[in-house]
């Protein structure tokens, strides 16, 4: 196989069948140590940490497979920690979807003067755009339209999809007692263009409280699946 992108949690090979192998790693994003799913810089290392991502991953994408919601996954090894998948074409050079339940992380940073941490939002929904050297700017719709990075008919797709997926992964934490604050998504295009969700779902990209505490990736992943 062919090594095709070293990614910040992830390395991305291709296959001979025209498949893409993700090896996850044990890395995490965040700042100064501290996870932060939404950072664009690797925080920290946590050991096995890409082992419960992949376990996490397969656990939802499973469910959204069963469910016909469109996504890259064909199949996990989460003894060798890796997962195949479909090809996929980005929007533009990679997009960010951000679904929040409440107000915190960087939502909390820009419009601080207009609420309060921790107040309920109605599946908001963002995007930006994934650049490290401009710090993950976010955009509007006109913005990405403008620029041709998606039409105005695929945003409407990307915004139902995020806020489907989103609803699916907030019901079954709730199902554990667990609260969903916020999620980021990636999407992509597989061989015919139709959209689909891309890259994972664990707890390095979502923050998950409950009782009001915030649970750490790892013990995320052990209350989910235990």
């Amino acid at each position: 196989m062919e090594l095709v992108y070293q990614g910040k949690t992830k390395d991305v090979y291709k296959l001979q069948d025209g498949n893409v192998l993700l090896k996850f790693k044990d890395d995490v994003t965040g700042e100064d140590g501290v996870f932060d799913p939404g950072a664009n810089t690797v925080g920290l290392t946590i050991e096995g940490a890409g082992q419960s991502g992949l376990r996490m991953t397969t656990y939802f994408f499973e469910k959204l497979v069963e469910k016909g919601i469109p996504t890259h996954y064909v199949e996990a090894d989460i003894e060798n920690v890796t997962m195949t998948v479909k090809s996929a074409t980005v929007f533009g050079k990679g997009l960010e979807v951000i679904c929040r339940y409440r107000a915190v992380g960087s939502f909390l940073r820009r419009y601080g003067a207009y609420c309060e941490e921790g107040q309920p939002l109605d599946a908001y929904v963002e995007v930006t755009i994934k650049d490290d050297d401009r710090n993950d700017p976010p955009i509007n719709e006109d913005g990405l339209a403008q620029l041709g990075i998606l039409t105005h008919d695929e945003y409407a797709t990307l915004k139902s999809l995020t806020t489907e997926i989103s609803g699916v992964v907030k019901e079954e934490l709730a199902a554990k007692g667990l609260e969903l604050y916020d999620i980021k998504l990636e999407f992509g295009r597989d061989e015919e263009g139709q959209i689909m969700l891309i890259d994972e779902i664990s707890g390095g990209n979502m923050r998950v409280y409950k009782d009001g505490e915030y649970i750490l990736p790892l013990d995320l992943e052990k209350l989910i699946l235990e």
